[in-house]
């Protein structure tokens, strides 16, 4: 279970990443070019925000089910050690906070009534939060 959920969450993120940055692009040029915003930027933004919560109930699973996520910070030691840290602690409170600021971007987005504002609220608060997920991803376990 435990390895069908890391793969899970380490595919899901590339998916998730490359959505926020797309619905960032697409929400800025649409407050740029003064756009009106319907119910199909809704939807766009709406993709992103989806895989974004997706990704935060799979990274909650893996972290109490992990031997690296939870026990590292009941065993002590972990605040020692930076790749420890990253893992236990900075690693799911950042991405908890960017998820909260993408769920305000969206929720504020449904509640403007001007379209400038609607794509500002997106685009502001999901650059935001990718920035805050890009800082804190494991990159040398991600990647290497």
């Amino acid at each position: 279970m435990y390895i069908g959920l890391k793969h899970l969450h380490s595919g899901l993120a590339y998916l998730a990443l490359l959505a926020l940055v797309i619905i960032f692009i697409y929400a800025l040029i649409g407050a740029l070019s003064n756009k009106e915003f319907t119910e199909k930027d809704r939807k766009i933004a709406l993709i992103g925000f989806i895989l974004a919560h997706v990704q935060l109930l799979v990274g909650l699973v893996l972290y109490f089910v992990s031997p690296v996520g939870f026990s590292l910070l009941t065993g002590g030691g972990a605040m020692s050690d930076s790749a420890a840290r990253l893992t236990a602690l900075e690693h799911p409170l950042i991405n908890i906070l960017a998820i909260v600021l993408i769920t305000i971007g969206y929720t504020r987005a449904k509640k403007f009534g001007e379209s400038r504002a609607r794509f500002r609220s997106i685009y502001m608060l999901y650059a935001i939060g990718l920035v805050l997920i890009i800082s804190r991803i494991p990159w040398q376990n991600w990647l290497g």
